[in-house]
Formats: structure tokens, sequence, C-alpha cells
């Protein structure tokens, strides 16, 4: 973005040098010059018609000094008066050129921000034009970019298509790769260092303890109020038992999202659950250590397998058409009641339907947002357009019924569409 402003500035910079410069120069002065020069010519033939008349008799002596005296006196008053008025009266043309040197910029600016992308100069932007998420899905569009990387391994826009594409292909330890190549050239994007962030979490088994927590921590270093590092904070805080950092970075996200936004329903919904662990961690600290142990019971339940849900999603045949092979589909498990932030995830394609599906444990964001510690759960899929979690308008739904952990045999059609 800073280069394409300098070019900017120095485009206006061009074209004022060729409009204001010669309209400075120009002087109206110019005017008064010809006017004198043709005073002069005049008077010149005048002293000639009178030295003719002196020698053919027509003149006397005194006649011909008295006429040459008034000519000379006359030509005087007139240079005078146009150095008067050239001295007094301002130059038009320079006032002109100092309201174009002022105007020419404010104008270019102001039609640019009419006209113009001014999102365009911000690189999640440059991204989106690349279509969709930003990735690159068939088999050989992403050799040819891989190809083209290894070719020019500091062209940062395409390393960051590539660790894209690794994500959207659940390819993270390649994606992990490739962010920490673009991390080399790129240190003050926050929104790369998130994206990182989240790429290592995936790779390390979902979780954001160590290093993608310090990844989060330079991203808000960067941009202390970047949305996707300020959500990833407060689920590292979740996951390692500090509630209150949670409750901080979520309070601090919630700030800046439209108020009826499903992403601040969301949050909404982890910041109420971060609260509630919050104030049960604090009465526990004056309690005696076998009151907060687990009970026997809760290891044998989930040893039995209360931690899985598992069954088969299929796609309604009449909302086929409207489908495409590469749509991704998410198999959400959410608890039917309280949070409505995801217990476990999966992520496929249409494609790959009929899925068989199994969410456990293992999935689960946080330790205290598992399956297992929650009574009623439901599994929702969605087939989503864009690749983003959240409901968008246009995307296809389906929906299972009330369950408890550990049910099997599911299921779920594909069979509505999202208003």
């Amino acid at each position: 973005m800073t280069i394409f402003l300098i070019i900017c500035a120095l485009l206006v910079l061009v074209a004022l040098l060729f409009v204001v410069l010669p309209l400075w120069r120009h002087s109206t002065s110019s005017n008064a010059v010809l006017r004198n020069a043709a005073n002069l010519e005049i008077f010149r033939d005048q002293i000639a018609e009178m030295d003719a008349d002196l020698q053919n008799g027509l003149l006397t002596a005194e006649l011909y000094e008295q006429g040459k005296r008034e000519l000379q006196s006359r030509l005087l008053d007139e240079v005078k008066e146009d150095q008067v008025a050239v001295t007094a009266v301002r130059n038009p043309l320079k006032v002109l050129a100092i309201s174009l040197a002022v105007l020419l910029p404010i104008a270019s600016v102001a039609l640019y921000w009419k006209i113009g992308n001014v999102n365009s100069l911000s690189p999640q932007a440059a991204m989106a034009t690349m279509g969709g998420s930003g990735t690159m899905r068939s088999a050989e569009s992403l050799a040819a970019l891989e190809e083209k990387v290894a070719k020019n391994p500091n062209d940062g826009e395409s390393l960051l298509l590539l660790a894209r594409s690794y994500g959207e292909l659940e390819r993270y330890p390649d994606a992990v790769k490739a962010y920490d190549k673009l991390t080399q050239s790129v240190t003050d994007e926050a929104w790369i260092w998130a994206d990182y962030a989240d790429a290592l979490a995936m790779a390390r088994g979902q979780s954001l303890a160590g290093p993608p927590t310090k990844l989060i921590e330079k991203a808000l270093a960067l941009d202390p109020n970047f949305p996707k590092a300020l959500a990833l904070a407060g689920s590292a805080a979740m996951e390692r038992g500090d509630y209150a950092a949670a409750v901080r970075h979520w309070e601090h996200l919630l700030k800046g999202l439209p108020a009826d936004s499903e992403d601040a329903k969301m949050i909404e919904s982890g910041l109420q659950q971060a609260r509630e662990f919050l104030v049960q961690s604090k009465g526990k600290k004056g309690a005696k250590v076998t009151q907060t142990a687990p009970m026997p019971e809760a290891r044998q339940s989930v040893g039995q397998g209360k931690e899985r849900i598992s069954g088969t999603v299929t796609l309604s045949a009449a909302l086929k058409a409207k489908t495409t092979p590469n749509d991704t589909v998410f198999v959400l498990a959410r608890a039917a009641q309280g949070p409505k932030m995801p217990l476990a995830a999966v992520r496929k394609q249409v494609k790959d339907l009929p899925l068989q599906f199994t969410l456990d444990d293992s999935m689960a964001m946080s330790p205290q947002m598992k399956l297992s510690n929650f009574d009623e759960i439901v599994v929702v899929v969605r087939v989503s357009k864009s690749g983003n979690a959240m409901p968008e308008p246009g995307d296809l739904q389906g929906t299972s019924s009330t369950i408890k952990p550990g049910s099997t045999g599911l299921k779920i059609s594909i069979d509505t569409v999202v208003q």
C-alpha cells in the first residue's frame, strides 16, 4: 500500500508540473512590454516625419525642437503608467497556478475515494480478489502455485495463497511451513500471524497452547484490535484455564462487532461460559481438594464412549443442484442449551457426501468445551459457499434432534436453505 501511495503522489506531482509551472512562469508584464515597443516604434516614425519636414522647410528649427520634446515627454509618461499598472495589478495566472496546486491533489483524492476501491489497498482484500476464500483447490492450480513459489520464494502474495490453500485442504503441516517462510519477510501484518497461529494449532491437534499462543501475542502486539487474534487469544486462555484473560479478550472483541451479528452472538455465548467458569474457579480456591476431584463415575462414563458421537450425513436430492463438489461442508456439535460455540467440528466437501462422521472430545477447542461436559447435544451440518463457518443466506443446512453424548448411528439430511 505504501508503494501505491508513493506512486500516486509522484503522478500528481508530475501533473502539477505540467499544468502549474507554465502558468507560474507566464507574466502579465509581457503585454506591457509589447505596448512599450509599439509606442517606441510610433515615436520613431513621428521623429522621422519631423526630420523630413525640417529638411523640406516645412518646419522651423524652433518648432522642430518643441515637437520633439513633446513626443519624448509623452513617451515617458506612457512607460511610467505601464510600470505602475504591472506592479499594482496581481498576476491572475499566478493566482490560478496556486489554486490548481491546492485543488488538484484534493480533487484527485476525492475522486478516487468516490469511484475507486479504497478497501483494495488492504492485503486481505487483495487476497479476496483471487476468488472465494483465496485458495487453490484443484490439484493443477495448487501444483502451479507450488512451482511459482519454488521459483520465487520471496513472492509474499503467492506464499500466502499457498498457505491458505494448504489450510483449506487440511494439509496443516504444509500450511505451517508456508506461513513460517512468509513471516520471515512479512513481519508487520497482524492478520498473517493470526492465520499462522490458527494453522499451527490445527497441526498440533487443535491446541493453541505453547507456540500458537506466542504467535497470537505477536499478532496482538501489532494490532491489539484485530478480531481473529482476539478470538484466538480468548480460546487459548480458555484452554489453559485463564478465564479472566478469556473474558478480557472476548469483551474487547465484542466491542468491535455489530450487536446483532452472528459473530457477536457466538462470542457472547463464549463470554457467558468463561464468566461462569471464572466464578466457579474462584469459589473452588477455598474448597478442599477432595471436593474438587473428578468423581469415579465421570471417569467411567468417559471411558465408555460418552465423548463420542457418530452418524451419516446425506444431501437432499432437491438441493443437489444448488451445490458444487468443492463447496465446504461443516459438521458441528453444539450444546442444546448454553453456548453455541462448537464443541467439536469436522470440515469436508460436498464431493465427500454421503459422509460418515465421528465427533469426539479430541476436537474440543478447550478442556471445558467438550462433548462429555454437556448432557444434551445438537449436531448441525452446513454447506457453505464461502467456506465460512458462520451461517450465511443461501447456505444449505441439516440439523439433528437433541441427543445425548455417546449417541451413534445418527442420520442427518441436508434439506434446508438458510434464509
